[in-house]
């Protein structure tokens, strides 16, 4: 396995070279290193927005210092190769928590920024970057401190940036405080697209975390199951989670998708409130180091979109159940309104649905390409970080504002996505 590549697995990585400084002052003057330069941090994204193919890779993961932590205010300086998990181990001990988190704790800060991450509480939190207070970005023509307040134009593009603005050399973030290192927790069973619909609205309004995991065979009628939770006070018990590894063979067809989610469903539903630790609410796939690598030889794509049209999704659903293409994990959640200050951030109210296809089919990439034109249809958009085939006219179509964004691009910047997407 390639040291970067992609989560996906689904896009040969060929960099030309890579650099890996130890410190902050290593970093050689970016002037002086040849060919196009992108920052590569853990590599989970899933598609080519963290290669730079024939470029130079500037490897962060030795720049993972944490410089100070606030305990009283909850704010937080590190290094851009700082991972959620290096944070989360200081911070939870403190009563403190992250304010917005993906699915996987093994991402760094400086990737959180570049793709504007989001959560299970983006109708609450709204994205990573409404967290930042501010950044420094050593760009090829100097190095620039970046805040809502300093150089606000640079901070606004290089948040959901896609490592394009300069290299993320430091960050402050925000933490939101906690009583506890436990969420109680719900799982509830449904059995429709529409019920998910009322589910969602009812939960919404009441937990800060919400997301539902849908059997894709099932189309809009699908079963799955609800997950919501909040912080609490009450005392649980942090279980020992060990990190299973599983051989580089594809095992995910789709009797083994079916069966498995028979079962998930079945063993799953718990209505009954629970304590949980924050570890497996939050990062489930976490315990499976490599759990990318069930896919195969050729690795696989996720799609993920956005759209208001909940016919839209519907849609989607439908197409993926006729396909029988098995999308092993398909996860469904309503964002909020809450705007970003990132010019090119994903998320936007309505109904995210991501799919995780197997790369081995001959009618994904056709399929995949009907799902955009009912996502354009629906004035949606598709998320950039788990992208690896979108066309450029779907790009520009899902992000008008990308000639704007692409004055602020450092020239010496660029990426495997951004030349597919814009040539």
């Amino acid at each position: 396995m390639s040291a970067h590549e992609s989560w996906g697995r689904f896009i040969p990585s060929e960099p030309a070279r890579v650099v890996a400084p130890d410190w902050t002052s290593e970093i050689p003057p970016l002037d002086t290193i040849g060919g196009s330069l992108l920052a590569y941090g853990r590599g989970r994204s899933y598609g080519d927005v963290c290669l730079n193919n024939g470029g130079t890779l500037l490897d962060t993961s030795h720049l993972a210092r944490l410089r100070s932590f606030d305990r009283e205010n909850g704010i937080l300086e590190c290094e851009a190769g700082a991972t959620l998990d290096d944070i989360l181990r200081v911070i939870v001990p403190a009563g403190w928590f992250l304010p917005v988190t993906p699915g996987t704790k093994f991402v760094t800060i400086g990737g959180c920024i570049a793709n504007d991450i989001h959560g299970k509480n983006h109708h609450r939190a709204g994205t990573f970057g409404r967290w930042v207070l501010s950044f420094d970005l050593l760009r090829s023509d100097g190095s620039f401190h970046c805040s809502p307040t300093e150089n606000r134009e640079l901070f606004d593009a290089t948040i959901g940036g896609l490592g394009l603005t300069g290299l993320i050399t430091a960050a402050t973030i925000q933490m939101r405080r906690v009583d506890s290192p436990f969420v109680l927790t719900e799982a509830i069973p449904f059995r429709s697209l529409e019920e998910f619909q009322r589910i969602s609205d009812e939960s919404d309004a009441h937990f800060e975390y919400t997301v539902a995991w849908i059997d894709s065979f099932g189309g809009r009628n699908a079963k799955g199951i609800f997950y919501r939770g909040n912080h609490t006070n009450a005392e649980g018990r942090a279980e020992s989670r060990p990190t299973l590894h599983i051989p580089p063979v594809g095992v995910l067809s789709a009797s083994v998708v079916r069966g498995f989610n028979a079962a998930y469903y079945l063993m799953s539903q718990d209505a009954k409130p629970r304590v949980q630790h924050y570890d497996p609410f939050f990062y489930p796939l976490d315990a499976i180091a490599n759990w990318n690598v069930a896919y195969g030889k050729r690795g696989f794509l996720q799609y993920q979109c956005v759209v208001q049209s909940i016919d839209a999704t519907a849609e989607i659903l439908d197409r993926t159940a006729r396909s029988q293409m098995a999308s092993f994990l398909t996860v469904i959640k309503k964002f909020g309104d809450v705007a970003s200050p990132g010019m090119m951030s994903f998320p936007r109210a309505g109904t995210t649905l991501c799919l995780d296809f197997a790369a081995k089919h001959k009618g994904l990439l056709p399929m995949l390409d009907g799902f955009d034109e009912l996502v354009a249809s629906a004035g949606g958009s598709v998320y950039p970080a788990k992208d690896a085939r979108l066309s450029p006219t779907r790009f520009r179509e899902f992000f008008p504002q990308w000639e704007s964004f692409a004055q602020h691009i450092d020239p010496r910047f660029s990426s495997s996505f951004w030349r597919r997407v814009t040539s």
